[in-house]
Order: structure tokens, then C-alpha cells, then sequence
């Protein structure tokens, strides 16, 4: 396989896992992150210490500029066929009426506009009505869309919920054009996207909660992810997969 699969937010939990999944499947993996190099750095070198193709961009999904670059720089590394996004924040827990408006349009530009823009360049490029060769794009998105996540950050659930959507509407916009659309929604995943909201341990904390009794892993997760990317499942599109453990 010479195609590329860019994975936004590849440098650590879900994304690193997904990326080095991807380069498992023989794709050129080009691995998006926001400020940790090193980490990027070192996704990189483990897909080329297998034989694997591997680049890091430098990539804030909140900035269009961002995107463009990185979806420049792939197009230099070869032929886009796959688009994870993944890249994604949470915050601080809090109540609705404790949130500032710059919080939440903080939490939709990454976490909602910054994952259309990547959707749209990866449409242009893999689009058989712009010439492409057809393509594949998984959203990451979270079971906090259906549980709404109260008391914690409804923003974010709210964020995701709004992927669950614009994955099935552009699924079915792109049906005919050699493009599958999905996304997964993770449920309590054993990754440091919990420290970043305050609660390092909340995923283990949790785990009681789940009907399976623990935590999920990233590789977990991307074991779904390329399974989305794969021929294996050539008829799915607009489909939304719960790898939650049952939550």
C-alpha cells in the first residue's frame, strides 16, 4: 500500500495508538500534533523501526492555517486515503452555568469546526468528483454524546454529539463519491485526556460503572479505528460504533 492516513492528535493515547495501528496496515502515516514534538517525534520513530513511513506536523486543529499546512505536507508524502480525526480537548469539570463563552467556543472550534475543515480538504482530495480516488474518514467522537456527561462538561458531550451528526450527514453526502464516513465513540478509555479535565484517575474511578468493569485501552480503540479504514468493512458508512464496554 502506498496510500497516506493523516491522524490528527497522533502523538499521544488514541491517536498514537491509531497511528501506529495504521502503519501496522502499511499506510504512510502522517502524525498531527499541537505543541509535543517529542511525542510526535517518537510516534514517528517506532513506525520507522518496523520498516514503517512515518512524518510529524505540527498541527492546532483550532487554526484553519494549521490544517492546511498539514494536509500540504501530506500531500507531499503521497496519495491521502484515510482521515482520522482525532484531535480533540476537554476541560475543566464544571457546571453550565459556571462555563465562559470562551470556553465553549474554545471547545467547538477544536473539538467541531477544526474536525469539518480537516473532513473538507480530506473530501477534496479523495473525492471521485474532484478526481480522487475515494477514501476513508473516521471521526472520534465519545459516549459522552449519548450520556451527556451533567456536572461534568456538557460541552464537550455536546461537542461530540455534533460529530455523531455531521458523521452521518456527510456520509451520506459523499456516499457516491468513493468515501466512507464513520466514527467511533470511546467510552472510558485508560489515556491522559483525563488529567487534562483535572481528574488524572477518573477513567479507573469509573470503572465500576462499566458493564465489563474496566477501562478500555487506546489500542482497543484503534484496533476499531483501522478496522474502519480497512476493506474489511467496504459496506459501512454513516455508522457510529460504541467500543465502550458496554456503557
Amino acid at each position: 500500500m502506498d496510500s497516506v492516513a493523516i491522524v490528527t492528535g497522533g502523538s499521544r493515547g488514541i491517536g498514537r495508538a491509531t497511528a501506529l495501528a495504521a502503519a501496522k496496515r502499511g499506510y504512510k502515516v502522517v502524525v498531527g500534533y499541537a505543541s509535543n514534538k517529542a511525542a510526535a517525534d517518537e510516534v514517528v520513530a517506532t513506525i520507522e523501526a518496523s520498516n514503517g513511513k512515518a512524518i510529524a506536523v505540527k498541527c492546532d486543529v483550532g487554526v484553519e492555517a494549521d490544517i492546511l499546512h498539514l494536509f500540504k505536507e501530506a500531500d507531499k508524502f503521497g496519495k491521502l486515503g484515510a482521515l482520522v480525526n482525532n484531535a480533540g480537548v476537554v476541560d475543566k469539570t464544571a457546571r453550565v452555568d459556571e462555563m465562559s463563552a470562551e470556553r465553549l467556543v474554545r471547545m467547538m472550534n477544536i473539538n467541531v469546526v477544526g474536525s469539518i475543515l480537516c473532513a473538507r480538504e480530506a473530501v477534496k482530495r479523495m473525492s471521485t468528483t474532484h478526481g480522487g480516488a475515494g477514501g476513508v474518514i473516521v471521526n472520534i467522537s465519545s459516549v459522552a454524546a449519548t450520556l451527556g456527561s451533567p456536572g461534568l462538561y456538557v460541552d464537550y458531550a455536546a461537542s461530540k454529539g455534533a460529530i455523531d451528526t455531521f458523521t452521518v450527514g456527510l456520509a451520506r453526502e459523499v456516499s457516491t463519491e468513493g468515501i466512507r464516513v464513520n466514527a467511533i465513540r470511546p467510552g472510558l478509555i485508560d489515556t491522559d485526556i483525563h488529567a487534562s479535565g483535572g481528574e488524572p484517575d477518573r477513567a479507573h474511578r469509573l470503572a465500576h460503572m462499566v458493564p465489563m468493569k474496566r477501562v478500555g485501552t487506546a489500542d482497543e480503540i484503534a484496533n476499531a479505528v483501522v478496522w474502519l479504514m480497512s476493506d474489511e468493512a467496504s459496506y459501512v458508512t454513516g455508522t457510529i460504533f460504541d467500543v465502550s464496554g458496554g456503557r
